[in-house]
């Protein structure tokens, strides 16, 4: 954490703010169900987690536990480094953008709640607590704090968020370096309208699913 992110206080409490807190309180008592199947869906699958939890940079520096319906394996992580061990051409993906095309992490419904977004949805609750935007930069991993460089502090400034212009640009379609000029962008350009054009541009980029896996 920098100087000038340490200094930042909470984020003020914004127009965008009490519709994060509207929208997702709507959001999850509609999804309720839904949220509760796909829960019962992940731990009956392999025993292990309905939800994955991993620490992520947020407002000021400040890191959170942000929350995920499980998309791989139990033993996701030592499968990764035994991977990136053992094929170079993997290494050099995930070196580039902490991803991979064809992940061999990532189980069948997990393959299939990346696809829909639904994935993301305890997110919500991440929202709740005011450690995460509805909209906003992705939150990231300590790893990938380097890769913003000096536009690191600008990643701080602001709440990170379930969607941004990232998702409705190409998400992993998206090289790195534009994932972090979009993020910039946001933090210069950010408005009640902006928050709300991106919001109703996320619906169609989800049916869409482009760069999602």
């Amino acid at each position: 954490m920098t100087a000038s992110t340490a200094r930042l206080s909470q984020p003020p409490f914004s127009v965008s703010r009490v519709l994060d807190i509207v929208i997702a309180l709507v959001v999850l008592v509609f999804m309720a169900p839904a949220m509760l199947l796909i829960a019962l869906l992940v731990k009956i699958q392999d025993g292990g987690p309905a939800v994955f939890r991993q620490t992520r940079i947020g407002y000021g520096g400040r890191s959170f536990k942000c929350l995920k319906f499980r998309t791989m394996v139990v033993d996701a992580e030592a499968r990764l480094q035994a991977l990136l061990e053992s094929d170079p051409r993997a290494r050099r993906e995930w070196a580039c953008d902490q991803k991979l095309r064809s992940d061999p992490r990532i189980t069948a419904l997990g393959s299939f709640l990346r696809k829909s977004s639904l994935d993301e949805l305890p997110q919500l609750f991440n929202v709740l607590r005011g450690e995460m935007s509805l909209v906003g930069p992705r939150p990231i991993v300590t790893d990938e704090a380097a890769k913003y460089g000096r536009w690191f502090g600008r990643y701080c400034a602001v709440r990170p968020g379930v969607t941004g212009l990232w998702q409705i640009s190409g998400r992993n379609d998206v090289s790195y370096r534009q994932r972090v000029a979009y993020d910039v962008a946001f933090t210069r350009l950010q408005s009640t309208q902006l928050y709300l054009r991106i919001l109703v541009a996320t619906i169609p980029a989800v049916f869409v699913r482009h760069g999602s896996y």
